[in-house]
């Protein structure tokens, strides 16, 4: 029985939604196939196992009790596993990082490697390599630190805009600008969280997701497209309005549909993405035209989470797409 450990948390801005993830995979994991241990990371960056009511994964109360929990030695508590599950979104989990500790201890693990990870964290990279690759990108410019002209941006494009932290998730440091005083305003918010600032114009579209799992074939879900309570898909709107909602399977046309999953599928490969992946584009009607928005290596994976829904609508159960992303990562991420 391989020895699988699921880790969770870390010191990024989507600690929450891993600790969401987590609680979801750890409650379907097949604990009959596999030795499941877990091991959360605080926003400290301090390592503990877990090994508590799950209910009390979000409740950080638990830490106080249980310091004798603490990791003090890292890499060797790593390597007692047979295989990671990194259930992380985010810095530190998700851009490659976490997968460079992996590599270098000779530790398979769920997801992406340490290049495409870091490539696919940065909005900014996968945009311009992927529209080099003839797949099309809504027109978009890009600033660094301070060095920057409101001028410039305003000639490149045009209001409304929607500006972001070129690496982030969940839509955190996101905002739309319709007039310079709100641009100003959004490019000081985005910087809170990174130097790197994606300023693009913003579409009427509709927001379609299509998730890819790599076994011995890459093979794509149907899409599902997102009905945002907000005028586009933030934060707030993702995980606090209950008045957001997603239609899987969504109404579009055949040649649409397949258009979108020949881009998810290219983009995956050309980017070496591995295992999963959940891609996310835009379809403007009036032009028909199909954007790629971006790419999530680590997507969310509570059960109500477009990735493990958009798999369980093909066929696959939530326990068999955990199984299957091991067990994938154990045959081929031979260290």
């Amino acid at each position: 029985m391989k020895k699988v450990v699921i880790i969770f948390g870390t010191a990024s801005t989507e600690h929450d939604v891993s600790c969401h993830s987590a609680e979801a995979v750890l409650r379907e994991i097949d604990y009959k196939k596999y030795d499941v241990h877990s091991i959360y990371i605080s926003k400290e960056n301090e390592w503990y196992f877990f090994n508590d009511n799950l209910s009390q994964i979000d409740i950080k109360t638990w830490l106080k009790s249980h310091q004798q929990n603490k990791i003090e030695n890292i890499s060797e508590t790593l390597k007692q596993y047979d295989v990671v599950f990194p259930v992380l979104h985010g810095l530190y989990g998700e851009n490659g990082c976490l997968q460079g500790l992996l590599e270098l201890l000779h530790i398979p693990y769920v997801g992406c490697n340490v290049q495409s990870s870091a490539i696919c964290f940065d909005k900014v990279w996968t945009k311009e390599l992927l529209k080099n690759y003839n797949i099309p990108v809504v027109p978009y410019y890009v600033i660094y630190n301070n060095s920057f002209s409101i001028k410039e941006i305003e000639q490149k494009l045009n209001y409304p805009m929607i500006i972001k932290p070129s690496r982030g998730g969940s839509s955190i440091g996101i905002q739309v600008a319709k007039n310079k005083k709100e641009l100003i305003k959004a490019i000081q918010n985005a910087k809170k969280y990174d130097y790197k600032i994606l300023i693009e114009k913003f579409i009427k579209a509709r927001e379609l997701e299509c998730a890819v799992l790599e076994e011995k074939n890459i093979s794509t879900s149907t899409i599902g497209e997102i009905f945002s309570a907000n005028s586009f898909y933030d934060y707030e709107a993702k995980y606090e309005n209950n008045q957001t909602y997603t239609v899987i399977d969504c109404d579009l046309s055949q040649d649409v549909k397949n258009k979108i999953k020949n881009y998810a599928k290219k983009a995956f490969q050309f980017l070496e993405c591995s295992g999963l992946s959940r891609i996310d584009f835009f379809y403007d009607e009036t032009n028909n035209q199909i954007y790629f928005n971006e790419i999530n290596t680590l997507p969310g994976f509570t059960e109500i989470s477009m990735y493990p829904k958009l798999i369980m609508a093909t066929g696959i159960s939530y326990q068999k797409l955990i199984s299957k992303l091991i067990d994938y990562a154990i045959k081929n991420r031979k260290m």
